[in-house]
């Protein structure tokens, strides 16, 4: 009993550690604050499979990527992340589905279906999917200063532990200030994408907090959603 309470303990420390080292200071209203003042978007995108389009339209998409690329007149991040793939949603779904069958054919080999997706699912690591995101930031102008710090000065601001009160409140009339800056931007990039048949979204909150809790600590997300089921 004892060796489980210090292995929880010892994964709890982990990831805490890992959050003292990030350099953010919050995340409000879909919204990243940086400990440098800094304003971050993170915009979903969903990719296409340019193998199922025409010579002529695969000519299209990529001139118009790079037309995009070139349109854009402010610094961003394009993110791919590879994740594995959990099916237990679809397995769920199956399972639901398999009690409205009546007949006893279809009903078997629905099962086998189901079954050999979870045992898929559970070898985890087999399966995996891509996912593509646009960071989108943003350094209000009167405040050049703080975006050049030197490397050194941006290290020593990601370690700041504890963010006090009056730091809580000054985020959040900083961000009232610049975010409608920083969301005509991301407008502009979602429409610029629609242009070229690619659809995206602005990420929440709540995604963005998983998000960067998957990336930083993978072992205790799976954990935790394991607990949560």
């Amino acid at each position: 009993m004892n060796k489980e309470n210090n292995k929880v303990m010892r994964e709890k420390t982990n990831v805490e550690s890992s959050i003292n080292y990030l350099p953010i200071s919050e995340i409000r209203s879909n919204t990243i604050i940086l400990k440098d003042w800094g304003l971050r978007w993170i915009i979903k995108v969903q990719g296409i499979n340019l193998d199922l389009k025409s010579y002529e339209e695969q000519r299209g998409i990529i001139e118009q990527y790079k037309n995009f690329l070139n349109w854009v007149n402010f610094p961003i991040q394009i993110h791919v992340r590879s994740t594995y793939l959990d099916l237990s949603d679809y397995i769920s779904y199956i399972k639901k589905k398999l009690t409205g069958i009546s007949n006893d054919v279809l009903k078997w080999h629905g099962e086998k279906y189901k079954e050999f997706l979870t045992k898929l699912n559970e070898s985890q690591w087999l399966l995996y999917t891509k996912e593509f995101y646009i960071i989108v930031p943003y350094y209000p102008l009167d405040d050049k200063k703080k975006v050049r710090k030197s490397a050194i000065e941006k290290f020593l601001s990601a370690l700041s532990k504890v963010e006090s009160a009056e730091k809580i409140i000054t985020n959040l009339r900083f961000l009232q200030k610049n975010k409608k800056k920083l969301d005509s931007r991301c407008q502009l990039i979602i429409e610029k994408l629609r242009e070229i048949w690619i659809q995206s979204e602005k990420l929440k909150t709540s995604d963005i907090i998983g998000l960067m809790f998957e990336s930083y600590n993978p072992g205790a997300h799976r954990k935790q959603a394991e607990t949560i089921k």
